[in-house]
């Protein structure tokens, strides 16, 4: 006996996408420029305390 969900398109079986939440993309470069930030500035304190 087949189930409902096999008539239901795709689309319809999904639940909505939140149109606030960034896509993947805009997430994973917000992640590499958030790590690359937290490097200099973690360089930038270490050479002060290091006085270097």
């Amino acid at each position: 006996m087949p189930r409902v969900n096999d008539y239901l398109p795709k689309s319809e079986l999904e639940p909505d996408r939140d149109p606030k939440r960034p896509s993947n993309m805009r997430l994973g470069i917000w992640i590499v420029v958030g790590a690359i930030g937290l490097y200099l500035v973690g360089s930038g304190i270490w050479g002060i305390v290091t006085a270097g």
